[in-house]
C-alpha cells in the first residue's frame, strides 16, 4: 500500500469528489477561538474557515495524498457566503502537470459546492509534487 501519491502517480482530469459537512456554530465557534476573528453577524461563516474545511475533506478521499514538497501559488475566488447550516463538499481535478527534475508542478481545480449544487468558493491551488525515488543500482 502507497502512503502517498507521488507525481508520476497524478492522471490530469480525473474528477474526485468529497464526503459532505454540515457547517455548524460549534466550527465556527472553534474557528474563531484559535483565530481570534470576530464573526460580524450570527450564522455568519469565516470565508477562510469554508475554505480550511474543504481542505480538511480532501483527506477523505479514498487516494493517498499527494507528496506535497511545496504550496506554490493559490488563485481563489469567493463566489458567496456558506451559512451555519449549510452543507458543503469539495468537487476537484488535476487540470495540467509539467515535470522537473525530481519533481513536477501540479495544478489542481477545486471547487466548493452548497447543499443546492450551488459554487461558494473556487479557485486552482499550484503544488510541487515529489518524484517516486529511483532505487539505486547495487
Amino acid at each position: 500500500m502507497t502512503s502517498a501519491t507521488y507525481f508520476e502517480d497524478i492522471v490530469v482530469d480525473q474528477p474526485k469528489t468529497t464526503p459532505a459537512i454540515t457547517v455548524t456554530a460549534a466550527h465556527v465557534e472553534m474557528y474563531q477561538g484559535l483565530t481570534r476573528e470576530l464573526s460580524t453577524e450570527p450564522g455568519e461563516i469565516p470565508d477562510v474557515l469554508t475554505l480550511c474545511m474543504a481542505i480538511g475533506l480532501g483527506w477523505r478521499v479514498k487516494d493517498p495524498p499527494m507528496a506535497v514538497q511545496a504550496f506554490v501559488a493559490l488563485d481563489w475566488k469567493i463566489v458567496r457566503e456558506l451559512r451555519v447550516g449549510d452543507t458543503m463538499h469539495t468537487s476537484s481535478r488535476i487540470v495540467s502537470k509539467r515535470p522537473m527534475r525530481d519533481a513536477g508542478l501540479i495544478v489542481d481545480e477545486r471547487t466548493i459546492l452548497d447543499q443546492h449544487g450551488e459554487v461558494v468558493q473556487q479557485g486552482r491551488f499550484t503544488f510541487l509534487v515529489a518524484k517516486r525515488r529511483k532505487e539505486a543500482s547495487a
